[in-house]
């Protein structure tokens, strides 16, 4: 019998156990908890435990100071994301629903981060993003609009200084992302994203099975 190539491993119950247990492996407290209550009744989706602990890593490997988010939500991956910023970091967060922004404030708070720690934008991301500093952020994080998924890259890489990180939140899709079905435009645009973000010399990628898949990768400097 010839041997399996990386890709084509059976994914066992014990695998799928052991990628459950790492998704519930962070501890959140009640801040979180309130932020995530907030999403769930309003219909936004939020982070999963582990993708935040993932992004709270990466921000601190970084040694962030300026983070752009793209998909404010009520709150919960900025609240990961400022963790593991500086104690002097800033998040720029970008939302169409400034209404969800009130939640994230209220959330930011309460988690004990001041009111300099974290700037507000309501608007489209594709609009916001142009008027951002090139080459002045540490970590671009986008849950966002997927059908914009290319259009987040080539900002982030405008807005990146070398050696910073672009992240993407969701590009499994509920594994439609490598479903053989039918797919509709938003997961055909995810496989684009991810075969662009794989084929790029400008980065240095890995996608992470956490949450519903986080792809990460590096600007080259």
């Amino acid at each position: 019998m010839r041997q399996l190539r990386g890709q084509e491993r059976v994914i066992t119950a014990d695998r799928q156990t052991s990628w459950a247990f790492a998704d519930a492996y962070v501890a959140e407290d009640d801040t979180l908890h309130w932020a995530r209550d907030r999403a769930r009744d309003a219909g936004v989706p939020s982070v999963s435990p582990g993708t935040g602990a993932a992004l709270r890593l990466l921000a601190g490997t970084a040694d962030a100071k300026a983070v752009a988010e793209i998909g404010t939500g009520t709150g919960v991956s900025g609240i990961y994301l400022l963790q593991g910023m500086r104690p002097d970091g800033v998040l720029t967060t970008v939302d169409l629903e400034p209404e969800r922004q009130t939640f994230a404030k209220q959330a930011f708070r309460s988690a004990g981060f001041a009111g300099n720690r974290a700037r507000f934008i309501p608007g489209r991301a594709l609009d916001v993003l142009p008027r951002l500093a090139d080459g002045g952020y540490d970590l671009v994080f986008c849950d966002g609009d997927r059908l914009e998924s290319l259009d987040y890259l080539a900002e982030s890489l405008r807005l990146l200084r070398p050696g910073g990180l672009v992240c993407f939140e969701g590009v499994f899709a509920d594994g439609r992302t490598v479903d053989s079905a039918a797919q509709p435009a938003e997961v055909i645009r995810l496989r684009e994203l991810l075969r662009t973000v794989r084929e790029s010399t400008e980065l240095v990628s890995s996608l992470l099975p956490v949450g519903d898949g986080l792809l990460c990768a590096v600007r080259r400097g």
